[in-house]
């Protein structure tokens, strides 16, 4: 399903320094599987293949029937974690046109992503005349942006279909048992779903957090838990010669300590864009802490070749690409003879698109490495439902191992909660020391 390739790296990580690491990554290895590193209340995903809920499971196919059935559009709120992972899987294997090409499943819209009122005005203006379902998905429930755009989408359903109708059209996915999200579905009698405790935000995907709007999707999530299943069995074994996302894990750490502060994803499909997206949050904040940390970017080639390509090539040797490679894409398509050959391209014609995307890849690895650029390249084998779920595994366990071996807690995100204290009191959430927060932070605006 996923493979490393390492021929692209031999000038820049040795097989001495790969070996150098074993006793770090077997710590790693133990803190995971025992539970005894920090954030150790946080790995639920790990068996999650294996242990998820089979009822609630059933339950989410059951709900995403009744969805495509009784509705054109499906709105999904939620942010970061809540909302990354579920878009990529979409784009991924369906498409990045996936609303355009829809015809027996519903457009989906993501909300509650921003606080941009336009944003929420044009999410509610394709809503118009159209049968409309919404997904909230929320641990707590307060989340400012998409507690905001619940209530606008609540309001919205609730007007058009009333209280009841709008009951039936709603559906939370949060804490099994507390939260303000919680309490209000409980009291309004909306379907809910389960954030498990011990699976934080970016590493939810599999939960019921990605499934159900994956499942709204037509996307058979029975063969994604097998990728992610087959992925957790294949990537069991500590041993740096057979685990390959043990062996990007150290890869990344290796560049890292030679001065290689930023990975920028590539990738060769605009359906892989959110996969990017949702790779960036995991690696984000699993490992941006404590002063350390590998910023994660990314790039859709060959379209960034012509923008981004040039500091790539030749700007400041801080960068290391770590390059998706997918082998099997969906779709073939030829390229005309022209008579006139005006562009001088009929040396062309009659070939696959594919093979001058291959092409543009060699060429472009090629040059960068020449261009004293590390290139990891992790080639997957299709777009499929089960590629999918045994590539999330694949990198939600490098990143866990990952941040152990960088020597911080992957599972926390402190530094996030500094932003939304200061918006809190800008917005004058009541409290005292809001109060006194809001009169620093005004004072300093000043």
């Amino acid at each position: 399903m996923i493979k490393l390739n390492e021929k692209f790296l031999a000038p820049f990580v040795s097989k001495e320094e790969i070996s150098s690491y074993e006793a770090k990554v077997s710590g790693a290895h133990e803190k995971i599987i025992n539970k005894t590193g920090e954030g150790s209340d946080f790995l639920g995903w790990y068996t999650l293949p294996s242990d998820y809920n089979k009822d609630e499971f059933e339950r989410i196919k059951k709900a995403a029937e009744k969805i495509r059935k009784s509705c054109g559009v499906f709105v999904v709120i939620g942010i970061g974690g809540s909302y990354l992972g579920a878009r990529a899987a979409i784009e991924y294997v369906k498409s990045s046109n996936y609303n355009l090409l829809s015809k027996d499943t519903p457009n989906i819209y993501f909300a509650g992503n921003s606080i941009s009122a336009s944003a929420l005005n044009e999410t509610l203006e394709l809503c118009k005349d159209k049968d409309v379902c919404v997904n909230v998905i929320s641990k707590s429930g307060t989340t400012t942006e998409p507690a905001v755009a619940f209530r606008v989408f609540k309001e919205f359903l609730e007007e058009k279909y009333g209280k009841n109708g709008a009951k039936e059209r709603i559906f939370v996915t949060t804490d099994k048992a507390r939260g303000a999200l919680k309490s209000m579905a409980d009291k309004e009698g909306y379907e809910t779903f389960v954030i498990p405790d011990d699976i934080g935000g970016r590493y939810s995907v599999l939960t019921p957090c990605g499934l159900l709007p994956i499942a709204v999707a037509g996307i058979d999530i029975d063969e994604i838990m097998a990728g992610a299943s087959l992925a957790a069995k294949e990537f069991s074994v500590c041993d740096l010669e057979e685990n390959d996302a043990y062996r990007y894990a150290v890869i990344r750490n290796i560049l890292y300590s030679k001065g290689r502060k930023t990975e920028i994803m590539a990738c060769y499909e605009p359906s892989y864009q959110y996969m990017s997206e949702w790779w960036k949050q995991l690696y984000g904040e699993s490992e941006g802490k404590d002063g350390k940390g590998i910023f994660p970017a990314s790039v859709v080639y060959s379209t960034d070749l012509h923008s981004l390509g040039q500091i790539i090539q030749q700007g400041e040797r801080t960068i290391f690409e770590t390059v998706i490679d997918i082998e099997n894409p969906k779709n073939k398509l030829f390229v005309p003879f022209d008579e006139e050959n005006a562009d001088g391209l009929n040396f062309l014609a009659g070939k696959d698109v594919n093979d001058a995307n291959k092409k543009a890849f060699l060429a472009t690895v090629l040059a960068h490495s020449d261009g004293n650029v590390p290139n990891i390249i992790i080639e997957a084998e299709s777009r499929s439902e089960k590629c999918y779920g045994y590539m999330v595994y694949f990198f939600e366990l490098a990143c866990a191992v990952s941040g152990y071996i960088l020597g911080v807690n992957p599972f926390n995100q402190p530094g996030v909660e500094a932003y939304k204290k200061n918006m809190f009191a800008l917005l004058g959430k009541p409290g005292e020391e809001n109060e006194k927060r809001k009169a620093e932070l005004e004072a300093r605006l000043s």
